[in-house]
Order: structure tokens, then sequence, then C-alpha cells
């Protein structure tokens, strides 16, 4: 019997997990292992597994798009494609330029920056490692795919607000967990369906639908302008700094984020079933100063639910 060289080993274990999906209980135990070292190529070859279930991912919704002949289907036929789909996402991914770089930059400001606590919390049945896949893919897929609607001019009206903010709050909410007609809904009650979003000092737009404050922490772009606070119950104006962002899906990250990532809004965390419930939660954490903004905020999330359903129809 041969003896096997362990470093020779696992040499032909990277070799062939570049080369394929890491979908068996060997290669994903090698990633892992790998990935505990915190090197480069783990980070590399990570970011090219979460390319390469992307791209699959897309080859198969190609597929199931394409009207079949019926003739030849049959599960052998099946099985065959989706080895073929699985070899093609692997060859497709790790190119220069392509996502599997982007995921890689993602990851590593995750592992050595502010971000590496992206984890979500166990009232959304998520655990981290599917939060965290989730939540890169997404700012990949959104990167390779943004146009200047995402950061153009914002709408005008309910029904328009609705309809321009879906697809972005659905990506969010893939990652995040938290629904998508709960974050358009409370981003039309921040900002009067659109008629109202905060401006930036030379009258450009800050992007920050949700009102949200730049506090001591907030290290990013910063708009100023004056807004109403309720003191003692009392409406008053003042001063404040706001969070200015690059496009409307990074306000929708952000509020994701800070939904997500902060202690006060657990309970709020656990009433995505109920616009009622969550809006109430929020106001008790003291998300806003309005004595009425759970009774607003929840209104607010129907009147998206309705839009939305009623595009459905």
């Amino acid at each position: 019997m041969a003896l096997t060289n362990p470093s020779s080993a696992a040499s032909n274990t990277s070799a062939r997990l570049s080369n394929a999906l890491a979908v068996d209980v060997q290669s994903l135990n090698h990633l892992k292992a790998e990935a505990g070292k915190n090197s480069a190529a783990a980070v590399r070859e990570t970011a090219k597994q979460f390319e390469s279930l992307f791209m699959r991912e897309m080859i198969k919704s190609m597929r199931e798009a394409t009207m079949k002949s019926g003739m030849l289907d049959s599960s052998q036929g099946d099985l065959g494609t989706d080895m073929l789909d699985q070899q093609l996402s692997v060859q497709m991914s790790g190119l220069p330029g392509g996502l599997s770089e982007a995921i890689a930059r993602q990851l590593e400001r995750q592992m050595g920056g502010a971000e590496a606590n992206l984890v979500a919390p166990s009232t959304l049945s998520m655990s981290s490692l599917q939060y965290q896949r989730s939540h890169i893919a997404s700012s990949a897929a959104s990167s390779a795919n943004s146009t200047p609607a995402a950061s153009g001019p914002g709408p005008k009206g309910r029904d328009e607000f609705v309809q321009h903010h879906q697809a972005a709050a659905e990506r969010v909410a893939q990652a995040s967990g938290i629904p998508a007609s709960f974050m358009i809904g409370q981003a039309g009650h921040e900002t009067g369906w659109g008629k109202g979003e905060i401006k930036n000092a030379d009258g450009s737009n800050s992007f920050n639908l949700f009102g949200i404050k730049a506090g001591k922490g907030w290290s990013g772009k910063v708009a100023e302008i004056t807004t109403t606070e309720y003191i003692n119950g009392t409406a008053q104006k003042v001063t404040a700094k706001f969070r200015a962002y690059d496009s409307y899906e990074d306000s929708f990250k952000d509020y994701a984020r800070l939904i997500n990532n902060s202690p006060r809004y657990e309970q709020a965390r656990a009433k995505t079933d109920s616009a009622v419930a969550y809006a109430t939660e929020l106001q008790k954490a003291g998300y806003a100063t309005d004595p009425e903004y759970a009774r607003k905020l929840s209104g607010a999330i129907n009147s998206a639910l309705r839009v939305q359903r009623a595009a459905q129809a």
C-alpha cells in the first residue's frame, strides 16, 4: 500500500475545492479549517464559493424561465443539467473583476472592521452564517447591478414611492429578516412618501429615508437640517445632524443594521409578524419622540402593504 503525504493530500483537497462547490462534508470542513487561519487565500476561496452559489442560482432561474420541450425531459436529464450548471457556475466564478473580488473585499472588512459583527438575532430565525452570506451576496449583487434609479431623484406620491423602492427593500429584507413592507412603510412615513426627504446643504439628496441621526459613532457623510422634535410632549424646532448615503439602498441597509444590531430594538425584532406590534415596540424603544409615532407608522406600513398587494393582483 502506498503511503500518502499529508501535505500532498491537503494540496489535492485545495485543488478539488477550487474547482467544485463546497457541498460535501469533506470540502466544507476543509474550507472551515482554512477560514479559521484567516489567510488571504481562504478569503479568496470563500468569496469564490459565494460567487459560485450566486451564479448557480442565477443559471437555475434562467433555466426555469425557459420552456421545456417535453419529449426529452427526464429525471436523468434534469440530473445531468444540474451537474452541468454546477460546473458552469464554478468555471464562471473567481474571474478578475468579478463578483468574488467584491465579496472578498466585503469579507475582509467584516473580518477586520467594525462591521464584522453583522449577526442576525435568533428572533428572526436565521443563523449568523445565513445572515452574513445573504448580506454579502446582496451587497455584491446590488453593486454589480446598480442603476441610476438607485441614486437618482426620489419618487413623489405613495404608489410611486412603494414601487420605486420595492426591489431594494426586498434585497435588504432577504438579508436582514425585516419585512420589505415594514421598511418601505417606515421610509414613507419618515419622508412623507418622498415629498420631504432630507437634503444636503447644497440641495442634493442625502438618501436618508429613515431619519437616522449622525451620532458620535457615525463616520460617514452628514446632512444638517432643522427638524421637529417632541420635548416633554411639545413639538419644537431643533437643528440636528443626520446620516447621508450614496444611494437609497444604502439607507435601507443602514436601517437594517441599526434594528438588528441594537439591543434596544430586540422586542421590535420579535414582532415582525404584526405592523402594529412592531411599530409599538419601536416607539417604546425610543426610535422617535412623536407620542403618536406607533399609530402613524403602523398606518403607513399597512398602506404600503395595500399598494404591494394591488400591484400583485
